[in-house]
C-alpha cells in the first residue's frame, strides 16, 4: 500500500492518487489544505486524507494582504519550504506510527524526513521530480542572471541555499524510485540516479471544439506562465523587436514576477492578461493561433498540453519538456534555447503561412489526445510495482 504527499495537491497529483485508489493501492493521502470543492477538492474517501492547513493558510493570507516577513524565501513562518517541511515531518511521524504502508510517494523539497523515517523502518520511498534537477537549473539560472542581469530578480531560485540543495541532494540519494514527466529532466539527473528514473509524461485537459480565426485578423501569439526569464520571455521580446510587424501581435497572461513597468521597458507592444482559473484560461487559448514558450528550465509545462488541446501549434524549447509533442510544421516547432533570432524565423513562418494553421490544428489537438492521466498514473504504478 502507498501513502502519497504532497503540500498543495497539484493537477498530476490528483491524477495519481486517483490512479492509485482505483487500483486499490492507495493508503493515505497527506497534504495541507482539502475543501468540498474546487482546486483543493480530492476525489478520496475522508477517512484517506489527512491536512496539514496551518502554514498553507498563513502563506495563503499572507500573499493575499502583502505581509512578506512570514513568507520570506526560505526562512519564513510560512514560506513555501517551511509548508513543504511542516507536511513532510508530519508524514514522517504518521508512518513510524501506522502500519500499513510499504512504499512511501512523495515530492521535491518536501520528502527528506519521510525518506530518512522510511528507511530506517524498512519502507520503499518513490520520488516525483516535476522539474529539471536542481544542478542543471542551478547552472541554466545563474547563466540567465549573468546574461540578463536585469532580469535577475525574476528567477527567485538563484537565490536558494546550499543547504537547501543538500536536502535535495539527500532527497534523491534516498529514492529507491525515481519519476520525473520528461525526457529533458531525466537527462537533467546524474547519470547514476538515471538507472532509477521512469518517465511518465503528463496527461492533456479534454479535447476543446476547434475556433478557427478569421485570416484578416493579426496573427495572435500567446505566451501563458510566469512573467520570467525562466520561461525565455526576455528572448520573446528580442524576437518580436527582431520582426516589428503590425499583423502581429503578442499576449502574455500569467503572473508578474516584476512590476508592469519594467516589461514595458523591455517591449511596450503586448497585451497583458492577469492570471486566471483554468476554465478561462482555455477560452483564452481559444481565441489565439499558437503557443510560445521558449523556457530556459522547466520539467514538463502543463501548458503545452493545455494549448494543443485547444488546437493551438506549439513554438517551444526542448527545455520545456516537450520536444516529444513536436512534429515539425505540424504541430509546431522547436527551437534552441537562447535563439531570438530562431524565435522570429518561425513565428514569421506562422504568420507567412496561415492557411497552414487549419490543418496544423486539428493534429494539435490529435497530438494532445495521445496522453492521458490515466496513461501517466498507469507508468507510475508500474514503476513502483518493481520496486
Amino acid at each position: 500500500m502507498i501513502t502519497v504527499s504532497h503540500p498543495t495537491g497539484n493537477q498530476f497529483v490528483r491524477a495519481l492518487i486517483d490512479g492509485l485508489q482505483k487500483a486499490g493501492t492507495l493508503n493515505a493521502f497527506f497534504t495541507t489544505l482539502a475543501t468540498r470543492s474546487g482546486r483543493r477538492h480530492y476525489n478520496l474517501p475522508r477517512t484517506k486524507i489527512h491536512t496539514r492547513p496551518l502554514r498553507e493558510s498563513l502563506r495563503l493570507l499572507s500573499q493575499r494582504f502583502g505581509i512578506p516577513l512570514l513568507t520570506t524565501h526560505e526562512t519564513g513562518w510560512a514560506s513555501t519550504d517551511a509548508v513543504y517541511q511542516d507536511l513532510d515531518r508530519m508524514v514522517a511521524r504518521w508512518i513510524a506510527k501506522h502500519p500499513g504502508t510499504n512504499t512511501v510517494y512523495a515530492y521535491e523539497d518536501g520528502a527528506l524526513e519521510t525518506f530518512r523515517t522510511a528507511q530506517r523502518i524498512g519502507l520503499k520511498t518513490c520520488y516525483e521530480l516535476p522539474i529539471a534537477y536542481w544542478e542543471t537549473s542551478r547552472r541554466l539560472l545563474q547563466e540567465e542572471a549573468d546574461r540578463f542581469p536585469e532580469w535577475e530578480p525574476t528567477l527567485f531560485s538563484t537565490r536558494n541555499s546550499e543547504e537547501k540543495f543538500q536536502h535535495k541532494t539527500e532527497e534523491l540519494a534516498l529514492a529507491d524510485q525515481v519519476i520525473c514527466p520528461s525526457q529533458f529532466v531525466w537527462e537533467s539527473l546524474p547519470i547514476s540516479a538515471r538507472k532509477k528514473c521512469k518517465v511518465s509524461e503528463f496527461g492533456s485537459p479534454p479535447l476543446r471544439p476547434l475556433q478557427s480565426r478569421p485570416m484578416n485578423q493579426r496573427l495572435r501569439i500567446l505566451f501563458a506562465g510566469t512573467l520570467s526569464q525562466r520561461k525565455g520571455l526576455a528572448d520573446l521580446f528580442a524576437a518580436m523587436k527582431l520582426l516589428n510587424r503590425s499583423d502581429i501581435e503578442l499576449v502574455l497572461m500569467g503572473s508578474l514576477a516584476a512590476p508592469m513597468n519594467f516589461y514595458r521597458n523591455q517591449f511596450a507592444g503586448f497585451v497583458y492578461e492577469p492570471p486566471r482559473p483554468h476554465p478561462a484560461v482555455l477560452d483564452l487559448m481559444s481565441t489565439c493561433d499558437f503557443l510560445v514558450l521558449p523556457s530556459i528550465v522547466e520539467g514538463r509545462a502543463l501548458v503545452q498540453q493545455e494549448a494543443l488541446s485547444c488546437g493551438l501549434p506549439l513554438l517551444i524549447t526542448a527545455h520545456t519538456g516537450g520536444a516529444d509533442l513536436i512534429e515539425e510544421e505540424k504541430t509546431g516547432f522547436l527551437v534552441p534555447i537562447r535563439a531570438p533570432e530562431a524565435i522570429a524565423e518561425k513565428i514569421t513562418w506562422f504568420a507567412d503561412h496561415r492557411p497552414l494553421l487549419s490543418k496544423m490544428r486539428k493534429a494539435s489537438q490529435e497530438k494532445a489526445a495521445e496522453y492521458s492521466w490515466e496513461k501517466y498514473a498507469e507508468k507510475i504504478l508500474r514503476g513502483i510495482n518493481r520496486i
